[in-house]
């Protein structure tokens, strides 16, 4: 199949005459992310590839017809603080009103979105994300979908990988949250049921200057490892930096939250043999969503992109399927687009999809991601191991 060289098409997303008789109205999607807090070095890249899809398919000219131009609006749900980010939602749903949202982003403000803002509103969202398994059955409506798969299989796979490397007991810090715990208490689970011992587990709060006192308490347990599932850009990182300062650990088990390029653009080889996970797969598909990114000035290689370009993507197919670009249509038709029959629809071709869509087609949306949508709403997925070598992230497998 010909793949849609975005590259070379995205300046005519914003030519109205490429369009229709010229004459396309406007639907708003909101893009709600961290912009500002504890993963803002992840979310403008995040941002940008979901844009990517919009951008795409207004460049096909195919979508509705071309009688229909899309448009982001971007939003700051700080990650952290969900008052802020219900108010932010509250402006795109009620101000601009969106016909989906993409996003948002970390796992308690998403919760609370869908709660106060989404749901109540019939607004679809999807999440490229938020990962706490306590959102696999808040009651949203089927409202509420998400690209990236529950912590509940993290935990599970990355207690494989630590068994596997022969690591017997952890310490686990985590940042003291939703998205934190859910995986902490994924992780332990799994790795005492491989037969690994958990020697502490303890939370720590964002936003400080000085971790010595966590570090201490952790280190003072006797674990081999300590697992740190918090953000990249705060208190995760502020352990880690305490960790090395005093010598208590030297390598570091990561969830996704922590995988970044800041993080190894500040210890570099210092943390050489620290490994992970994060959503992701070395698919075709992603290759060339990654080479597609990149040519369009997404240079980082942080996580969540793939998944920010589908979450866009499947709402913008949806909408299609059903012929209106309005939150009914997108709710009625999503799964639909994710899943199998039809034909199966990789970046890049989304001009293709809204063509075999218009013709009454049906599509199995794969994506950037290997896109499959089970249960309620919940990504397959799977997870990309890394390790830190020669002071850059490198992926070791995918499970």
């Amino acid at each position: 199949m010909n793949r849609f060289l975005i590259s070379t098409a995205l300046a005519a997303a914003t030519a109205t005459g490429a369009l229709a008789d010229g004459h396309a109205t406007t639907a708003n999607i909101g893009v709600i992310l961290g912009f500002t807090g504890p993963i803002e070095s992840l979310t403008p890249d995040m941002g940008a590839s979901a844009e990517l899809a919009i951008a795409e398919a207004n460049a096909s000219g195919m979508f509705l017809d071309g009688s229909v131009t899309l448009a982001p609006v971007r939003a700051d749900s700080t990650c952290i603080d969900s008052a802020a980010a219900s108010a932010a939602a509250e402006r795109l749903v009620t101000g601009d009103n969106v016909i989906g949202i993409m996003g948002a982003d970390c796992s308690g403000v998403t919760g609370a979105v869908a709660s106060n803002v989404a749901v109540p509103n019939g607004v679809v969202m999807v999440s490229p994300s938020a990962t706490s398994p306590a959102l696999s059955t808040i009651e949203d409506n089927d409202l509420f979908f998400r690209t990236a798969p529950s912590d509940a299989r993290q935990g599970q796979v990355l207690a494989d990988i630590v068994t596997e490397r022969g690591v017997d007991s952890v310490a686990i810090t985590y940042t003291n949250n939703d998205y934190g715990l859910g995986l902490a208490d994924a992780f332990q689970a799994a790795f005492e049921a491989a037969g690994g011992s958990v020697e502490i587990v303890a939370a720590h709060e964002d936003g400080k200057g000085d971790y010595s006192a966590e570090v201490g308490a952790l280190a003072a347990a006797g674990a081999d490892a300590l697992a740190v599932f918090g953000y990249v850009d705060q208190g995760g990182r502020g352990i880690i930096q305490s960790s090395l300062d005093t010598g208590a650990f030297d390598t570091f088990i990561l969830g996704d939250g922590m995988i970044g390029d800041s993080l190894t653009e500040t210890f570099g080889g210092d943390i050489d043999g620290t490994f992970g996970t994060a959503p992701g797969s070395d698919s075709a598909g992603f290759a060339f969503f990654d080479a597609m990114a990149k040519a369009n000035g997404i240079e980082g290689d942080g996580p969540y992109r793939g998944e920010s370009y589908d979450a866009a993507a499947l709402m913008i197919l949806a909408a299609q399927a059903g012929g209106a670009a309005d939150r009914a249509t997108i709710a009625a038709n999503l799964m639909d687009v994710a899943n199998a029959p039809g034909v199966e629809v990789g970046p890049g071709q989304l001009g293709m999809a809204l063509s075999i869509l218009a013709n009454g087609g049906e599509v199995n949306y794969t994506g950037a991601t290997g896109v499959e949508l089970i249960g309620p709403g919940e990504a397959a997925g799977s997870y990309r191991e890394l390790e830190v070598m020669d002071g850059a992230f490198s992926t070791v497998s995918v499970r």
